[in-house]
């Protein structure tokens, strides 16, 4: 049987989701934890692979085991032998077709930032800490222009693998949360690094170092040279991937996000 998964994580403490053999992974972690609870290696594949300490809301992963246990034993036992920075929210048996990856027809991203002149200790592996009060109208009236299906070149990490720059973005939208701003970015799929570059030429135009419409010649240019920074890991969680209905999958796109970080909105193509 095949069996789909709901996890949560934080990603300080990690060097990514995907299993290496001299780092900690989230992938290594829970595939020796499930391991013991069917009594075999399993094996995960993922809706998407985090980077080095990225966090999840509700990463779904898949297996594929010959051992009969309850849904409820598959996250009792995983937990039990979880660490404490990961957690298995759910388990639920799915069909062969399903794949956690190929079967998502969207992914959603929320990246955090603290906006204020000390920087945060309680807050420090899970915000990007910005000392500049940002202008977060400017950086959504400026982010709609990624609305729709584009060539994301500009916003591409050089050692980005994809075959195509080409993704569909379906929302974009950046609001305040008392003193957090909140960037929340939902597409059918994204490129390496895509969030984090784009989050990157959103801050510049916040802090008023660009205008609105830079962000618009960036798209145009698909040239990742002429783009900002790529903002750090630790503001950015991976929300959760989408299926269609028939999966019957949770709803992972209900607002799932930390306290004082809501997944804000934007407008819909």
């Amino acid at each position: 049987m095949r069996i789909a998964l709901g996890v949560e994580y934080d990603g300080s403490g990690f060097c990514g989701w995907q299993f290496q053999a001299h780092g900690r992974s989230i992938q290594g972690e829970l595939q020796r934890a499930l391991s013991s609870v069917a009594d075999h290696e399993v094996k995960l594949t993922a809706a998407g692979r985090t980077d080095a300490g990225v966090h999840a809301l509700m990463q779904v992963a898949h297996f594929d085991t010959a051992a009969q246990r309850p849904e409820r034993s598959w996250v009792l036992g995983a937990n039990s032998n979880c660490p404490p920075d990961l957690s298995v929210l759910w388990a639920r048996e799915v069909p062969e077709q399903f794949h956690a990856r190929h079967s998502a027809v969207a992914r959603r991203y929320l990246y955090r930032i603290a906006d204020r002149p000390i920087r945060p200790a309680l807050d420090r592996q899970r915000v990007c800490w910005c000392r500049a009060r940002l202008d977060e109208r400017a950086m959504h009236d400026a982010a709609q222009v990624l609305l729709g299906e584009h060539d994301f070149s500009a916003f591409r990490a050089a050692e980005c693998q994809s075959r195509s720059p080409v993704r569909r973005v379906l929302e974009v939208g950046v609001r305040r949360v008392d003193e957090f701003v909140a960037i929340s970015i939902e597409a059918n799929a994204f490129l390496h690094h895509m969030v984090r570059n784009i989050v990157g030429a959103l801050l510049a135009v916040g802090a008023g170092e660009r205008d609105r419409a830079w962000i618009a010649e960036l798209l145009e240019s698909r040239d990742r040279t002429r783009g900002g920074v790529t903002a750090p890991p630790q503001g950015l969680y991976f929300v959760a991937p989408s299926y269609p209905a028939a999966f019957g999958l949770p709803d992972g796109t209900e607002d799932l996000a930390p306290a004082g970080a809501c997944l804000g909105g934007g407008g819909r193509r």
